[in-house]
Parts: C-alpha cells; sequence; structure tokens
C-alpha cells in the first residue's frame, strides 16, 4: 500500500516533465526545430543565461564573503550581522523588485535584474556556507597559519575547498531560483524564458510556442542538475573522526573592521532596508494607497486557506515517500524520493502550463479549480516536506510499531497511537514550510486559480502591474509579515554558538 502511494506521488511529480517529452514527441523534429531554432530563442537563452551567470558569481562572492566575516573574523555583533543577512528570505523576488522598481523607474535594464535577483537570492549561498564553515576543524587552519601561510592562503587552500559542496549547493539554488523566476523580471521587463512563457500562454492559450520555450527551460534545469553533480565530484569532505573541541579564535580584523561594518551594512540595507522604506513609503504616501480593509481581510483568508490546504495534502504525500526512504532503503524508494526533487526543480510555470494542458484534454472538468492549483503547489514543494518527514521517521525507533503488532494493535492502531504521534514535529515543521511557500507563491497561481479567486500574490501583482504602487503595499506587507516565522526558523539554529 505504501508503495503504491509512493509511486502515485512519484508520477505527479514527474507529470510535468512528462508532459514536455510527450509534446516534444508528438510535435516530431521539425515542429521543434521551427519552433527553437529561431533569432528570438537565441535572444532569450542568451539574456537568461547571462542572468544566470551572473548572479551566481554575485551570489557566491557575497555569500562567501558574509560568512566568512560572521564565522571566521572578529567583526563586532556578529549574531546581528547574521539575522540581517538572512532576512532577505523574508521578502519575496518580486516583491522585492517592486520596491526598486517604484523607487528607480530607470532600472529595468540587465545590470538592474542583475542587483535584484541577487540581493534576493544570496542568503541561499550565505546558509550552506555559515553551516559548512561551523563544521569546520580549526586546528587545520591553526596548522596552516602556523606554517607562515597569510589569512587569504589559508581561505583559499584550506577553507574554500571545504566549502566546496555548501557552495555549488547554494549556487545551485540561487541558479534553479533565477530560472523559474518571473514576477521580479516581469516587473523590470527584463525577457527571459519564464516570462516570454507566459506571454506566449497569454497570447495563444497553451499554444506550441509555449510548450517548447518551457521545454528548452526544463533542458536548462537538468543541465544545472548534471553539472553541479559533476562538479560536486565524488570525493569526500567529512573527517575520520570528531577529534578534540578546539576554540575557534575569531581573525582580528584591525584596520579593515571599519570596511568590513561599512560592506556588511550596504549589504543589509540594499536586501533589506530598502525594500522595507518602500513598502513604508507607498502605504503612508502613495497617491493610490486608499486600503480596502474588506478585501485585504478576504484575499489574505483566502491565501490562508489555500496555504493550509496544500500544506496538509502536500505533507500527507510525503508521508508514504519519507517512510519508504528510511524504512525500506534500496533503490526503488531511492528513486522515488529523488523523482520528486526533479519534479520540484521544475519552474513552476512550466508545472502550471503542464497542468493546465493535462486538465482540458483529460479532466476538463477540472480546469481553473482548486484541486488542479493544490495540485501544482504539491508538485513544487512536496521536497519541503519530504527532507522534514524523513528526519522525523530516521528518529523514530522501529521497535515502537513492532511492541505495538506485538501486543495485537491493529495498523490503524498503530499509525494513530504511536507512529504519527512519532512524527507529528517532522510533519508540523514540513507543513510550516509548505504553507509559507504557498503564500507568496505566484507564477502557477497566476495560470491556474479560478476565476475570481485573488491571493495576496495575486492582488498585489494586479495592482504593480497597473503601476497602483500604493495600492499593491498592502498585500506586499501581509506577505513579508507571514514569511518572517520561516526567516526567524532558518536563522535560529545557524546563530548558536555566535558571539555578540
Amino acid at each position: 500500500m505504501t508503495l503504491a502511494l509512493a509511486l502515485a506521488v512519484a508520477a505527479l511529480a514527474l507529470l510535468p516533465l512528462g508532459y514536455i517529452a510527450w509534446y516534444s514527441a508528438d510535435l516530431g523534429w521539425s515542429g521543434i526545430r521551427e519552433l527553437v531554432l529561431r533569432p528570438r530563442v537565441g535572444e532569450l537563452l542568451w539574456n537568461t543565461v547571462r542572468l544566470v551567470l551572473g548572479t551566481v558569481l554575485c551570489c557566491g562572492v557575497l555569500g562567501v564573503g558574509a560568512a566568512w566575516l560572521v564565522e571566521r573574523s572578529s567583526v563586532p555583533a556578529r549574531r546581528t550581522w547574521h539575522v540581517l543577512l538572512v532576512a532577505p528570505l523574508a521578502v519575496p523576488a518580486f516583491v522585492n523588485s517592486y520596491a526598486w522598481i517604484s523607487l528607480l523607474p530607470g532600472l529595468d535594464t540587465y545590470a538592474g535584474a542583475l542587483l535584484v535577483v541577487t540581493l534576493s537570492y544570496f542568503p541561499f549561498v550565505y546558509l550552506p556556507v555559515v553551516a559548512a564553515f561551523r563544521g569546520l576543524d580549526p586546528a587545520l587552519e591553526d596548522t596552516a597559519r602556523g606554517l607562515g601561510l597569510s589569512t587569504w592562503a589559508v581561505f583559499r587552500r584550506v577553507q574554500l575547498p571545504q566549502l566546496r559542496v555548501a557552495l555549488l549547493g547554494g549556487s545551485l539554488l540561487v541558479a534553479l531560483h533565477v530560472l523559474a523566476e518571473f514576477g521580479a523580471l516581469q516587473m523590470l521587463r527584463y525577457p527571459t524564458f519564464t516570462t516570454a512563457i507566459y506571454d506566449q500562454y497569454r497570447a495563444t492559450f497553451n499554444g506550441p510556442g509555449a510548450t517548447m520555450l518551457a521545454g528548452v527551460l526544463v533542458v536548462l534545469c537538468l543541465v544545472l542538475l548534471l553539472a553541479e553533480i559533476r562538479l560536486r565530484g565524488r570525493r569526500s569532505y567529512a573527517r575520520s573522526g570528531r577529534g578534540a573541541p578546539r576554540p575557534l579564535r575569531p581573525i582580528a580584523l584591525g584596520r579593515l573592521t571599519a570596511p568590513a561594518l561599512l560592506a556588511l551594512g550596504a549589504l543589509a540595507a540594499l536586501a533589506v532596508a530598502v525594500p522595507l522604506w518602500s513598502l513604508g513609503y507607498w502605504m503612508a504616501r502613495g497617491a493610490s494607497s486608499a486600503l480596502d480593509w474588506a478585501d485585504l481581510t478576504s484575499t489574505t483568508s483566502t491565501t490562508l486557506a489555500l496555504a493550509a490546504a496544500a500544506a496538509a495534502i502536500t505533507t500527507a504525500m510525503a508521508l508514504p515517500t519519507g517512510w519508504l526512504a528510511v524504512r525500506a532503503r534500496g533503490r526503488t524508494a531511492t528513486l522515488l524520493e529523488r523523482s520528486t526533487y526533479l519534479g520540484s526543480s521544475v519552474p513552476g510555470i512550466v508545472v502550471a502550463l503542464a497542468l493546465v494542458t493535462v486538465s482540458i484534454r483529460v479532466t476538463p472538468w477540472l480546469y481553473q479549480t482548486v484541486p488542479v492549483l493544490l495540485a501544482a503547489y504539491a508538485i513544487l514543494f512536496l521536497p519541503r516536506a519530504i527532507v522534514t518527514v524523513r528526519s522525523a521517521v530516521e528518529q523514530a525507533p522501529p521497535l515502537f510499531d513492532d511492541v505495538g503488532a506485538s501486543l495485537g494493535a491493529s495498523a490503524p492502531d498503530r499509525l494513530r497511537r504511536i507512529t504519527l504521534p512519532l512524527l507529528a514535529p517532522g510533519i508540523g515543521a514540513g507543513a510550516a514550510l509548505v504553507f509559507l511557500a504557498v503564500v507568496t507563491e505566484l507564477t502557477a497561481t497566476l495560470l491556474l486559480a479560478p476565476t475570481g479567486t485573488r491571493t495576496l500574490a495575486t492582488a498585489f501583482w494586479a495592482a504593480s502591474s497597473a503601476v497602483e504602487y500604493g495600492a499593491a503595499a498592502p498585500y506586499a506587507v501581509v506577505m513579508v509579515l507571514l514569511s518572517v516565522p520561516a526567516t526567524v526558523l532558518l536563522s535560529r539554529d545557524a546563530r548558536r554558538g555566535l558571539t555578540p
């Protein structure tokens, strides 16, 4: 039974990839060549690739540099800086874009797009690198310094090689998010594959042009996944033993303390202070800021209801996969688990396009209904639930279930009285992550939401697209407030052990 449920979950997760493959095969090489080998596609490819490469490079430099200052230097108030460097995750990228473009209308260039997405996504590199720094053995660094290596040489020859996995993982997250980003880039009028797919969909409704652009986007995602695996390699970075604990001695910055504080302050100001100031400005002084409390309340209620339903359904779908990954280890369980990760790496606009086509052709009565929208949320956010559920299953001893069975308890009773209470913390954490992700989801919601359904993200999008910045601000503020708990949870564990 569990295996059958896990197979059904994997099939749903791989539906977008299957749709693209089936449509491409049905279209044939001549049709693909006609739609893909065009100058416009070349322009989109150039825009997308250079934005991805530029963002990954900038996020890598900012994330690693900030992590080194917080974890290895004597910069004052390291806990405070850590919180400020994680805080940009509470501001969705399209809200960040709105904040900048409403203040600087001339920001609709490559440099502007690079600035906005970098400020939105550098924490994806910062967080894993901070965690990796905390796991490094300071003895290796002390030995290298004792051999006469400078601080820069120690970083380059000792620390950086051990940060490889964290840096590559964070860079992969940044690249996938940039490929999937729609709202921020559409607002900045910077054309990429995601914005072109949306425009094609609005113009031709499910035409072959949009589908082939989605196919190119999927290929780019797969190339990134394979490149990360290849670059990561098979080298082991773990120590053979824990060794004797050694206190960490921060590197004294001396005269560089002021420049370091200035750099951290500038990064925090650009990534956090500017969006918050812009929201406050438009809330207080925007020309179109007449607030409709009834509409805001209704939209917030709809968003919370959809997020709660998606969290419950997605977490329930994660249970069989997470259970098999631990209790029935093997190739089948691993393949089923990895398939959910592969499906979620596909951009939201491709997932929405696939579900639009399938629902129209196979189940037309489900088109533009809540179940289809919830299916899209499940495909996009399944890994967030599976990771936490699997961790909970790892920590739940199977002995308790065996004892219950030996005492004559039926399988449903054991599930209700033993298994679910043991897994409750992991289930709750996974549900919370999915809930908060759905609150700020824009792309799939725009394409799949039932007619008349408004979420905070789509209401914000409608107002900001009409250049009604004051009217858009309240929806953005509520989304930021709802995102704060997840940001606090992300920063809390890594903050432990930092000295003030």
